[in-house]
């Protein structure tokens, strides 16, 4: 028997390789399928079922486009009503792969269809379970993504139920193996680690706690903030079907001139920016938004843009293939090319940039310290999210969170003002940076290293309460 984790870090995502016997399933996987069939073919199994733990909201899965090119069925559990073929799982009942058995648990709770997964190994014994966005480690799924169709405490209540009748009577040894990890907007505080045993996450997950039904839907509902849009947009894809990736990847792949490029934004296309933050700062083009390949970029595509944007991309050379492949796995499918020969064809046809100033950390503290931090011509904004910023942030500085409604909350602030914009370590303040410069804010200062530099200076920091110094 071997069990595999594929760990995707852009969407904080888990899908996972079984096989026994010379046969195998996989289960969430996203949307491309080439690291899943290069798995087959180099061990030389044979793709039995693709199982799905309900229908994701946060990335297209690839579950459709696998079973077409190796023959194997799509396994939902109950509930589950989908535009193509599947077979829908009863409560309890077993798959047969290789030598080991699957048991479908239904557990709903995130969505109505979700269902766990318990792997029994060669000799019968529970061995692991793969949870999807029922039970996280540390967390477990937000209720609130069905748009309205139930309401948040009404989800709550059924995860009560799963997770009480379903999950927490199974032996303590038993493997947790979640559909995500920490960096997702699918639960409100997933831990770093990517497994866990039953035993440890009854001890310590907050939501395997003893506690009444009505504190339960009070602590899994409360300090949960608005989904990003494209979620219902990506549910509603993996419930009806999607165009073939490989489609989809030579209808975007359109190499552009600098004119082209001109008519593009002329047309209201979105410059989507791909570089790393530090080269981005150098010289981009006006009104572009920079969204690093090298942090969680599919997710931030997702929770910024609207999925029926027009996009054009701006990438390092040779980074345009992975640019528009990983946001189409969030469902973004709507690009019209990349700029040939990224930013430096742009300067070389004497196109004019624009650039952002960034400062140390110690050359931030030489600035603020002198003055009384919070007066009117030093505003500093936080855009980290609100839990982070409770358990320390810079006095007086304002939360402004990186969150779906960002662009929305700019007419708070004053384009005449300068602004100081610093996040955890640098990736999200460079993200926000470019909003704010292509909405007209001219005075912005980027904070590199973010809090993680700012804190080890002498800058005043706020504590919470019971920790302040």
């Amino acid at each position: 028997m071997k069990v595999e984790q594929m760990y995707t870090n852009c969407l904080a995502e888990a899908a996972y390789y079984i096989e026994s016997d010379g046969e195998a399933a996989i289960i969430d996987p996203i949307r491309e399928t080439t690291p899943y069939l290069e798995k087959l073919k180099s061990t030389g199994a044979k793709l039995k079922y693709v199982f799905e733990t309900h229908f994701h909201a946060d990335f297209v899965s690839g579950h459709i486009d696998l079973a077409k090119q190796t023959g194997a069925k799509i396994i939902f559990g109950p509930l589950a009503e989908t535009n193509y073929e599947v077979q829908n799982a009863n409560d309890e009942e077993f798959f047969s792969v290789g030598k080991v058995r699957i048991k479908v648990l239904h557990t709903p709770g995130h969505t109505p269809e979700s269902s766990c997964f318990l792997l029994l190994d060669e000799k019968g014994k529970e061995h692991c379970i793969f949870t999807g966005d029922t039970l996280f480690i540390g967390d477990v799924g937000r209720p609130d993504l069905l748009d309205g169709k139930m309401t948040s405490a009404q989800l709550a209540s059924m995860l009560y139920d799963s997770l009480n009748n379903k999950i927490k009577n199974l032996p303590d040894d038993v493997i947790v193996y979640p559909a995500h990890g920490a960096g997702s907007a699918c639960g409100k505080n997933i831990s770093k680690e990517s497994f866990s045993t039953l035993g440890e996450q009854k001890k310590t997950n907050y939501a395997l706690q003893n506690m009444s039904r009505e504190n339960f839907i009070k602590a899994v509902t409360t300090g949960l903030s608005s989904p990003p849009p494209y979620f219902f947009k990506d549910a509603m894809i993996n419930k009806n079907g999607y165009d073939n990736i490989d489609d989809v990847m030579k209808r975007n792949m359109k190499p552009l001139s600098t004119e082209e490029l001109k008519k593009e934004i002329f047309n209201g296309t979105l410059i989507l920016d791909t570089r790393d933050p530090d080269a981005f700062e150098k010289g981009f083009i006006k009104g572009s938004m920079n969204i690093g390949l090298s942090g969680q970029y599919a997710v931030w595509i997702g929770t910024l843009i609207d999925i029926s944007q027009p996009l054009v991309i701006v990438a390092e050379e040779g980074k345009e293939h992975e640019s528009i492949l990983r946001a189409a796995r969030v469902g973004f499918e709507n690009v019209k090319g990349f700029l040939k020969g990224g930013i430096t064809s742009w300067i070389s046809t004497g196109n004019i940039t624009e650039t952002i100033q960034s400062i140390t950390p110690k050359e931030f503290a030489e600035k603020i310290i002198p003055i009384t931090i919070g007066t009117r011509n030093q505003n500093i904004l936080d855009v980290r999210k609100p839990s982070e910023y409770e358990s320390g942030h810079v006095k007086n500085a304002t939360l402004f969170e990186l969150s779906s409604s960002f662009k929305k909350n700019l007419h708070t602030l004053d384009k005449e003002q300068s602004y100081f914009v610093h996040c955890a370590r640098g990736y999200r303040s460079m993200i926000a940076s470019s909003i704010l410069k292509a909405n007209g804010f001219k005075n912005i200062i980027n904070v590199y290293e973010g809090y993680a530099g700012i804190k080890n200076t002498n800058v005043p920091i706020e504590l919470p309460a019971e920790t302040s110094i």
